[in-house]
């Protein structure tokens, strides 16, 4: 009896896993090697991709197109204990999660309190997860209170909590948005102030989710931002422009600003934050093409 390579085996489970997401696709073939790229580190965000999946089957179907890293939003409704267990089962990392999203606002220091026991129960599931990076966000608008307060406000409850992120080796990376597109009404958006608000709390535990879809619809000239701010990059998001899926779907030539990732010594994982425009088959051979230099 012959035995079956690892390779073939790999590459029928993967073909298994992706078949009811590939509807309509050409034969899959070996596809467990599509996220093993050459130079870029991708994380797939499982909020995004996969979403008809069970969440761990989610987890399972990323491992299985070889992509070595997976990304979430909030911890709530979520068994850690299990995502722990699946992920090193798998041998596939978690690049980071959201530790403090939208409301209530980090920007308000009414919130302070909260925000700071939300960041204490996060660096633990952190550690359960092997996670050394997670998101937090600044907050939408506070009704009568100015920008400039409400990104002072940013400073203070992140002054507060960086002590325990650093007591923990996690980084607290916060994710300027967009607000032409997805988020109007919210306090922080660009990298000027998120790279201010970095600065300001200097602390190795506070960085930028340096989204490069919400960069590209506020400010642009991605490569040259990028170089601006390089000291405060925590982690990278993309996704293309407009539509928000993957790369080679829209206007941004992600190929340039991959490279000129890697140039500054961007090593860490890139989060796959888009939407597959067809099936996650068809976007997964899209984001390979935009590691091609």
């Amino acid at each position: 009896m012959t035995v079956p390579s690892r390779r073939k085996f790999l590459g029928a489970a993967a073909a298994c896993a992706v078949a009811p997401l590939a509807a309509g696709a050409e034969k899959t073939g070996n596809v467990s090697e599509i996220g093993k790229t050459p130079h870029t580190r991708f994380a797939v965000n499982i909020e995004m991709w996969f979403a008809r999946l069970p969440f761990l089957r989610r987890i399972e179907a990323a491992a299985a197109l070889g992509f070595p890293a997976v990304e979430f939003w909030p911890l709530e409704g979520k068994d850690i204990d299990a995502v722990a267990d699946k992920t090193a089962e798998l041998k596939i990392e978690v690049a980071q999660f959201t530790a403090w999203g939208f409301r209530p606002g980090l920007n308000n220091p009414r919130n302070h309190p909260k925000f700071v026991k939300a960041i204490e129960t996060s660096c633990k599931a952190a550690k359960k997860l092997r996670c050394k990076l997670m998101t937090v966000v600044g907050g939408d608008d506070q009704p009568g209170m100015s920008q400039e307060k409400m990104h002072e406000n940013i400073i203070a409850g992140l002054k507060l909590a960086a002590p325990i992120a650093e007591k923990h080796g996690v980084v607290m990376i916060l994710e300027p948005m967009n607000i032409r597109v997805d988020h109007k009404g919210h306090c922080l958006y660009g990298s000027p102030p998120a790279i201010r608000i970095c600065e300001e709390v200097a602390s190795p535990s506070v960085k930028i989710n340096w989204d490069l879809y919400h960069m590209q619809i506020t400010e642009g000239d991605l490569c040259g931002r990028l170089r601006d701010g390089w000291k405060q990059v925590g982690y990278l998001q993309l996704a293309d422009h407009p539509g928000r899926n993957e790369p080679g779907t829209g206007e941004v030539h992600y190929n340039r600003v991959l490279k000129a990732a890697h140039d500054l010594g961007y090593r860490g994982f890139v989060g796959l934050e888009c939407r597959p425009r067809e099936n996650e088959l068809a976007a997964a051979r899209r984001v390979a093409a935009a590691d091609v230099w």
